[in-house]
């Protein structure tokens, strides 16, 4: 990749990251701009929940509770480096509780469960940091691969390069961040 390419993709990684505070920011001063971050979200927090749930409309109703209370919230929300979702995960893990506590589960089920959301969210926060010091041209191949859900050819494609070249960026992506996080990915 040229001097050209790799400027454009850190420009569109700023303007992500930039896009982000800004939808925050936005629904901050006028609460009804929320919904732009509950489309990007809610497939993860949803996501979330159907993991751990029995019934498909438990998962909706608790995203719908953990999106309620974000918004009843987001006046609050200060931005800390850590991506937005990690926010959504820590309001998700206390619906859940209190919605174990209502089911009768076992405290032992609970804290357990918990305790496993809280490696999870913590080993996305990690993540999300070990992704940003990443070369500008893997960072950009793991955002729209893993985040975005691009196949290789459309990331090829806008990046006008070969899948071959694609995979090889993705590959030394990985080992960067196996190698940063200790091998835990």
């Amino acid at each position: 990749m040229n001097s050209m390419e790799t400027a454009e993709s850190a420009v569109e990684t700023l303007e992500r990251e930039s896009d982000d505070r800004s939808l925050i920011e936005a629904a901050q001063s006028e609460p009804a701009r929320f919904a732009a971050l509950y489309d990007q979200n809610f497939d993860r927090v949803y996501a979330f929940f159907a993991r751990r749930v029995s019934s498909r409309e438990e998962a909706q109703d608790l995203t719908a509770e953990v999106f309620h209370q974000a918004l009843a919230s987001i006046r609050t929300f200060k931005w800390q480096g850590a991506p937005f979702i990690a926010w959504l995960y820590g309001i998700a893990a206390n619906v859940l509780s209190k919605h174990w506590t209502k089911q009768g589960k076992h405290v032992e089920e609970e804290l357990s469960a918990l305790s496993s959301m809280g490696g999870e969210m913590e080993r996305s926060v990690m993540l999300a940091k070990a992704v940003e010091t990443l070369l500008p041209d893997q960072k950009h191949v793991i955002i729209r691969r893993f985040v975005d859900q691009r196949s290789i050819r459309e990331i090829a494609q806008e990046l006008g390069r070969n899948e071959g070249a694609i995979k090889q960026l993705q590959l030394r992506a990985l080992e960067n961040l196996r190698a940063k996080l200790g091998g835990t990915i």
